[in-house]
């Protein structure tokens, strides 16, 4: 049997167990349905990535806000590196303005800011606006062979 890994639904904050082996068949919540790994962006709140930070599968999240030029033009370049990434990290964004205590918490000093957490830690940062191939790569050299 496959090992279960813990993914958070980054529509609902429910926690779930998903077989290792069913990562690619488009698993979903087992409380709202929605898709554990789409290959798109989720726009999530403190709460839910206070969670999904800490799941099995790697998370890079961009800390962003409306009014940030840069922040607005990274928005698509985000939107292909998780596409890219499909199946093998998830993506998400969190906007600091309108929870400015998530970027305090996470120490971020300038955006847009990325972080890459997996297990509960924080894997890497990066900040600056980039293109996607830049991104998928800093994620890829940070975990190695598994993304």
């Amino acid at each position: 049997m496959a090992e279960a890994l813990r993914l958070t639904c980054l529509a609902c904050g429910q926690a779930n167990k998903v077989p290792a082996d069913k990562l690619a068949a488009g698993p979903k919540c087992g409380i709202c349905g929605a898709g554990l790994m789409t290959g798109k962006v989720a726009e999530i709140d403190p709460a839910t990535l206070a969670k999904a930070e800490r799941d099995d599968v790697p998370l890079l999240v961009d800390f962003w806000a409306p009014w940030c030029g840069p922040c607005r033009q990274m928005a698509p370049q985000f939107q292909s590196a998780a596409a890219t990434l499909a199946g093998q990290v998830r993506l998400a964004k969190i906007d600091t303005q309108a929870h400015p205590a998530a970027a305090q918490r996470h120490r971020i000093q300038g955006i847009p800011a990325f972080i890459l957490f997996r297990k509960g830690r924080e894997v890497a940062r990066a900040a600056g606006a980039r293109p996607a191939n830049e991104l998928v790569g800093f994620v890829r050299g940070k975990l190695g062979a598994s993304a």
